[in-house]
């Protein structure tokens, strides 16, 4: 036997052990019972590869073995988010809004769980069809994702809707500047402007430079009714300003609107929980007992949330 006909036969038979090993290892490491969840079967395409490495020596191998590699080094490539500032770390402890948007979340955070890429694309869709300003921080959990046209996808949208929240706020904030001086509709462009803001602001999706940036805006918006008409200042706009204050740590301008807040609102229950929420993370005890005292004195309805809030802080 010629040297070229020994040279043959070994190829073929380490390209036939390359094909049963390889056959036998995907086939026993195959997760079964995912794959009948999701309606497929991956053994099969296992045992067709196997097939094909074995009946095309050498090139059968090399062809799946150069395809791995690609897929690998190319098209798993992570998103690039240079324009995204976010991150799953930030977004992680989001502000839970409504029971539309807390139907959405937990699922999204189900699928990732589990890398459930087709419940996961289907999902973004799904929230993304509806008010897509109130699920940010929903969507920005598919940011760091495995499967890169999710990611890709979630940071197309919110890319899209920052932007647009910058160009419109911005134009607010000119507006009321520019019609200050004639009373015009400065004040209606303050409350639209500090109803818009909050509705984003809300869910901490920005980095810490731009949230505070953003939040001292809608402060100034918010000191401009206070000025201009005290009445339009409504007990919810305060509580908003203060809890945005609270977010990036403003704490002396918070400390400033509580003041305002129980000068204008002395009976009103948010007007109590944001002194609360203030004095309890900057650590001062004697006030935070001061206020909880005078609102158990207080002829105030105390809701549910409050009172949890209380046992928490006590």
């Amino acid at each position: 036997m010629t040297y070229m006909e020994l040279s043959f036969i070994l190829v073929l038979f380490v390209n036939t052990i390359v094909s049963l090993v390889y056959l036998i290892w995907n086939i026993t490491h195959v997760d079964n019972e995912k794959c009948a969840e999701e309606g497929r079967d991956n053994r099969t395409g296992y045992i067709l590869k196997s097939v094909v490495m074995f009946i095309c020596p050498v090139v059968g191998p090399m062809f799946f073995f150069a395809g791995y590699i690609i897929y690998r080094t190319v098209f798993r490539q992570g998103a690039d988010l240079a324009d995204v500032i976010f991150s799953k770390d930030r977004v992680r402890v989001h502000k839970r809004a409504d029971a539309e948007r807390e139907g959405n979340l937990a699922p999204i955070e189900e699928a990732l769980a589990v890398s459930d890429k087709d419940s996961l694309r289907t999902l973004v869709l799904n929230v993304v069809r509806g008010d897509v300003k109130n699920s940010l921080a929903s969507i920005a959990l598919a940011l760091n994702s495995g499967d890169t046209e999710t990611s890709h996808y979630a940071a197309s949208v919110l890319r899209d809707e920052l932007n647009d929240f910058r160009q419109k706020s911005q134009e607010l904030y000119n507006a009321i500047k520019q019609d200050e001086q004639e009373d015009g509709q400065s004040v209606e462009y303050a409350c639209i402007l500090i109803e818009y803001m909050n509705s984003v602001l809300s869910q901490d999706v920005f980095h810490d430079m731009e949230q505070r940036t953003f939040v001292k805006m809608m402060e100034e918006a918010a000191g401009f009714l206070y000025i201009k008409d005290p009445e339009r200042l409504t007990p919810g706009y305060m509580e908003w300003v203060c809890l945005r204050l609270l977010g990036i740590k403003g704490y002396k301008d918070m400390e400033l609107w509580c003041d305002r807040s129980r000068q204008l609102y002395p009976n009103e229950l948010s007007t109590y929980t944001c002194q609360l929420k203030l004095y309890f993370t900057i650590g001062d005890k004697a006030k935070f007992f001061d206020v909880l005292n005078r609102l158990r004195q207080s002829d105030i309805v105390i809701d549910k949330e409050t009172l949890e809030l209380i046992r928490i802080f006590s």
